[in-house]
């Protein structure tokens, strides 16, 4: 069951996805820790129509700690593009315990997409998507979550992440693409 504090974000993005059509691409952006997944396993749970979508997690694609820029270009160049363009589309799995690609999971470009992460509100990313949430929170928050969440796996790593997040935000602006921003809540 998603909590609840992500439930009640999804009314304004529920109203956004009324007049995005049958098959939106919803892209769901904003820093480490933010909430992107909670809230996209709460739109899961709480998909208005009767096809459910796919969920991408780019935690999923990214090559290693310094992989933000190559993930981008993933997500754009086999998911977005192809999809956009009528073509099949797919991702590959990063396998974080041996650092190395692993398996491809094709998409059925008749269902409804969500890919929720950071970097999902590149500007190549616009055209190619029908909604764009933009997740802000707290940086006390979102660096306690995160922490919460992957443990000294993420600590050793949170001012890399960062830098590069650093980076991409003044690369691409993603808040200002979004079509729908959120404040994340305290837990």
């Amino acid at each position: 069951m998603p909590d609840a504090s992500a439930t009640s974000l999804l009314v304004p993005l529920l109203r956004a996805l009324a007049t995005a059509g049958p098959n939106p691409v919803v892209l769901i952006d904003g820093p480490s820790g933010a909430g992107k997944s909670t809230l996209a396993d709460a739109l899961v749970a709480h998909w208005p129509g009767t096809i459910k979508p796919q969920l991408v997690r780019m935690d999923d694609i990214y090559p290693g700690w310094d992989g933000l820029d190559a993930a981008i270009a993933h997500l754009h160049r086999h998911i977005l593009q192809p999809r956009h363009s009528g073509r099949s589309a797919a991702w590959q799995r990063y396998d974080w315990a041996v650092n190395e690609s692993a398996e491809w999971h094709p998409l059925d470009a008749a269902r409804p997409l969500i890919v929720e992460g950071c970097g999902t509100l590149a500007a190549a990313h616009e055209p190619l998507s029908d909604v764009r949430v933009w997740l802000a929170a707290d940086d006390a928050l979102r660096k306690r979550r995160a922490l919460d969440r992957d443990g000294d796996a993420f600590r050793s790593h949170w001012d890399q992440w960062q830098q590069e997040w650093a980076a991409y935000l003044e690369q691409e602006a993603p808040e200002s693409r979004a079509t729908v921003r959120l404040q994340a809540r305290r837990d």
